[in-house]
């Protein structure tokens, strides 16, 4: 197989057990730092360790640009009523349902926003399902709901995982937009797709153990991707997440709090308007900062399509612009 090759479609999608892929990829090569990492005592292999992954948040730092041009197709999805799918196998897909998982009790927004889709399904999120990342199909198949506007993220660490090609591939049938998120600059799946996110994170400390560094920082790309996003869709008021909604005594009291930070106002005042919100965050907020009651709030916000500091500006806040 020639360097970068994907491997074959045909057959099912799904490699023989008895072919040899030899996988080219920063990932796959011996770390000339770490050559005698097997004969340290267990802080010096720490001190190693270390050493490598603060290399990590410089690499996704080189690669902003990018990421930020896959957070304005994300936002656009959701605007336009799809949603982001993340596709990835073994530990790139561990990490994207677990940011799926995170944002629906995070920001407040419908599961069906961000959705996970792991090779294997939800077997292989708890263990390892051998050959299933290799199944160029299946990837198709698991694509087959997306709708056309959505966005398709795909995560690979080497940029070549059959699983997250087929997923690509029938996306980019069903005129979805599509991003690679990958720790290989070079990557073969980033052909054809409209963004993509190539991490340098180079050799790990152990050759191919991809839960290293790439991980590392395929977790924080994917973080602050959904994160701008969120902030993006108007989930936050400057650095508070305003989409909480308080639907128990715990979250309440998180509510109220975050709504004096955010007001200034005494925790009594932020409670009566929380209940006159019926637990809506943003409503109370809008109310609050305003000075309107509750009903003029939420009318605002459905204008304004939830997001706070366009309600206010439209109620006559000022300082709700944002920066250029």
């Amino acid at each position: 197989m020639d360097e970068g090759e994907i491997p074959s479609r045909n057959g099912g999608g799904t490699a023989a057990g008895n072919e040899t892929v030899i996988v080219r990829a920063p990932t796959e090569e011996r770390n000339s730092g770490t050559y005698d990492i097997d004969l340290l005592p267990a802080l010096g292999i720490l001190r190693e360790i270390n050493a490598e992954d603060t290399t990590v948040p410089r690499a996704v730092g080189a690669v902003l640009p990018e990421l930020a041009r896959a957070v304005e197709l994300g936002v656009a999805a959701l605007e336009n009523g799809t949603a982001i799918h993340y596709f990835g196998a073994g530990t790139s897909g561990r990490i994207a349902t677990q940011d799926a998982a995170e944002l629906p009790p995070t920001y407040g927004v419908p599961p069906e926003w961000v959705v996970a889709h792991h090779a294997g399904g939800n077997d292989a999120v708890q263990r390892a399902v051998e050959g299933v990342e290799d199944d160029w199909e299946s990837g198709r198949a698991d694509a087959a709901g997306v709708e056309p506007g959505s966005l398709v993220v795909g995560l690979a660490a080497s940029g070549r995982t059959p699983y997250v090609g087929g997923a690509l591939e029938a996306a980019r049938e069903r005129s979805a937009r599509t991003a690679l998120i990958s720790a290989n600059p070079d990557a073969p799946l980033a052909e054809g797709v409209d963004v993509h996110v190539g991490v340098a994170t180079g050799a790990e400390v152990i050759a191919g153990s991809t839960r290293m560094k790439a991980g590392s920082a395929q977790k924080l790309a994917l973080n602050s991707f959904s994160t701008a996003v969120m902030v993006r869709m108007g989930r936050t008021f400057s650095n508070l997440m305003v989409g909480v909604d308080a639907t128990n005594g715990k979250l309440r009291g998180r509510v109220v709090t975050i709504l004096t930070q955010a007001t200034g106002l005494g925790k009594d005042e932020c409670a009566r308007a929380l209940t006159a919100a019926e637990g809506d965050t943003r409503t109370a907020l809008v109310s609050l900062l305003a000075e309107v009651d509750a009903d003029r709030a939420a009318r605002e916000l459905d204008r304004a399509q939830g997001r706070v500091r366009a309600a206010l500006s439209a109620l006559g806040v000022p300082g709700q612009e944002p920066h250029a």
